[in-house]
């Protein structure tokens, strides 16, 4: 009996992926016979049957989840009673919360800085050196971990066990310290200090996308441009202040803006190496906290559109940079 349940599962399954391909050769088949037949069908049709799919997915996937967010924020925890701003009043004036835009804060402020700064240096360095390609691989690997991965390789980096006799230290970092006669310490408990290596841990990661978008951009830099720069005496840190750096401020502002985004939704780093404990939530991960641990869906709601209100203003400055660089070129 469980023998036929199992294959009648499966055989309901396979029915139904069979049905989602004709379903979808079906409305490709439409779409190409449409452009196919361009005299006898309006151009806006054929325009509606590229774009119509799409538009629907995103309304369905996108738009209509956004908008029932930003409403159900204004509702109490479990959605039956309408609180008015209430949700957003708790998020600005409660202690915690404030800890928790404030390490939001530090990691949109320093995790973008401090991996653009490290990755444009580290591009203008080993460029056309001899071991550019090793080098680059190098850094860039991290960005092939994933943000779990890479909070458990941390997380042990930063481990910690009581200072006691017969007590090995397993963290890397804190067996370094005691080799050298160091106390170990408690990375990742120690307020507001863990907020700091958590950061380290994101800058890690993101370094490698910083230089290689900016290594090429410094590669795109005309050859005429640099000579030029050096029959009028701009050499080493001249050249880098007065010519790389105006040169590829395109590219540093797309990347800047990218990595600020990136931090603005970091869930992963701080869920994996200290859950949001010991003061280091920030908001991505409240709202996981507050929405699915506590059930407090109305505040859990409020905390992601002041996600989405917080990248809002990156994201339109980076569309009008780029308008800006197009109206250069």
């Amino acid at each position: 009996m469980q023998w036929f349940t199992e294959a009648t599962s499966t055989g309901h399954k396979f029915a139904l992926m069979v049905v989602a391909i004709l379903l979808f050769v079906a409305v490709m088949g439409a779409i190409l016979f449409a452009v196919d037949r361009p005299k006898r069908i309006p151009n806006w049709l054929v325009a509606a049957g590229f774009l119509g799919p799409t538009a629907i997915l995103l309304g369905v996937g996108l738009v209509y989840p956004a908008l029932r967010t930003i409403w159900g924020s204004f509702f109490d925890g479990d959605g039956s009673e309408f609180v008015g701003f209430d949700n957003y009043a708790t998020v600005f004036t409660e202690d915690s919360f404030q800890t928790v835009l404030r390490n939001t804060v530090l990691w949109v402020v320093l995790v973008p800085l401090l991996s653009v700064g490290l990755g444009l240096i580290y591009a203008y360095l080993v460029d056309r050196t001899r071991f550019e390609a090793l080098a680059k691989a190098l850094i860039f690997l991290p960005m092939a971990i994933s943000m779990v991965g890479a909070g458990v390789i941390w997380k042990f980096m930063y481990e910690y066990r009581p200072d006691q006799p017969g007590v090995n230290q397993i963290g890397v970092l804190n067996k370094l310290l005691t080799l050298v006669g160091v106390d170990p310490q408690q990375f990742l408990l120690d307020q507001p200090v863990n907020n700091l290596y958590l950061i380290i841990v994101m800058v890690w990661i993101q370094t490698g996308f910083a230089m290689t978008v900016l290594s090429a951009a410094i590669k795109a830099i005309p050859d005429d441009v640099i000579e030029a720069a050096r029959l009028d005496g701009v050499s080493g840190l001249q050249m880098f202040r007065h010519i790389t750096v105006p040169s590829i401020r395109p590219a540093l502002v797309v990347v800047l803006t990218t990595v600020a985004i990136v931090s603005l939704k970091a869930f992963d780093v701080v869920r994996t190496m200290t859950g949001g404990n010991f003061g280091t939530s920030i908001v991505a991960n409240e709202f996981y906290t507050q929405s699915f641990r506590y059930s407090n869906f109305g505040l859990g709601a409020a905390l992601a559109v002041l996600l989405f209100v917080l990248v809002v203003p990156i994201i339109a400055y980076n569309v009008r940079q780029l308008r800006l660089a197009e109206e250069i070129r």
